[in-house]
């Protein structure tokens, strides 16, 4: 094949992959969040006691957030879901919370559960600031909340962790950053330049300034545990992990993981002050560090 060929071969190469890049570019979004845009009223569920909760942000987006009060003397989950779905899809969850005496707080990104607009990264933090700041305008105090993140939420809620003060810190199947997770698909894309929203979790972990318990699936097929470690290790302390063998990335809880974090809140208080965090309680199948 004569020389001309080939650079017109690569030309072509060139040409095609940077209109794939620039197509990812304009797209990367849509990969990111996978909402469920649909409006659920609370009472259209089996779930009791819940309000809903309207957020107006400093730019006239309406999101819609579902509230559990806490029983007397029990802190509240400001939760954050993953990047699909929405609030109503984790009735479940929100029932299990709430039954053990937590307070829920559980927020729709923008463009989830009948939430107005679309999610960015920027917009995600600057909501979950507004809806912790909301939760201080109804009474509670920083130790009465306690910052929880699933999956993407798991990078809203430590870096909401770095401008609030709360209790502790809760990850739950945990990522190092959303260009590390996307490289196992799309490997072949520079990611880094071609994603705005890389949630870098992993460059902010070690400033955190709470309590950290991080609960991930050793089965995890979305998530590879190997990041939930990476930031487990960078993490200051006090800091506790705990493992679950058989547990994949969105069934945790059915394999005991609040059991988990609901004995390691309960053990906060007990060492109040101390440098070392409490001892969650693991069921016989999970494995624990820290």
């Amino acid at each position: 094949m004569s020389r001309p060929m080939w650079i017109t071969i690569l030309l072509l190469f060139v040409v095609a992959y940077a209109i794939i890049c620039v197509g990812a570019y304009r797209v990367h979004r849509y990969f990111v969040y996978k909402p469920d845009p649909t409006y659920t009223a609370p009472q259209d569920t089996a779930l009791e006691n819940v309000e809903e909760v309207k957020l107006k942000t400093p730019d006239g987006v309406t999101l819609i957030a579902w509230w559990v009060p806490a029983r007397e003397d029990m802190p509240t989950l400001l939760y954050f879901t993953g990047n699909g779905g929405s609030v109503a899809g984790r009735a479940k969850k929100i029932d299990e919370i709430a039954r053990a005496g937590y307070g829920v707080f559980m927020l729709n990104y923008r463009g989830f559960g009948g939430s107005e607009g679309r999610p960015t990264e920027a917009d995600n933090i600057a909501d979950a600031e507004r809806a912790y700041d909301l939760l201080m305008e109804r009474g509670l105090k920083p130790k009465d909340v306690v910052i929880y993140g699933e999956s993407l939420g798991t990078s809203v809620a430590t870096q909401l962790s770095l401008k609030r003060p709360a209790k502790a810190l809760v990850l739950e199947a945990p990522f190092t950053s959303a260009v590390s997770v996307g490289r196992l698909t799309w490997w072949f894309l520079p990611l880094r330049l071609v994603m705005v929203d890389k949630y870098k979790t992993i460059s902010v972990i070690d400033r955190i300034s709470m309590p950290l318990l991080i609960v991930h699936g050793k089965q995890d097929s979305v998530i590879p545990l190997r990041m939930a470690e990476e930031l487990f290790a960078k993490a200051p302390d006090p800091k506790q992990m705990v493992v679950f063998p058989q547990a994949d990335h969105n069934d945790l809880y059915e394999h005991g993981a609040f059991v988990t974090v609901d004995e390691y809140l309960q053990g906060l208080d007990k060492v109040q002050g101390s440098s070392r965090a409490p001892n969650a309680k693991k069921p016989a199948s999970a494995e624990a560090a820290g």
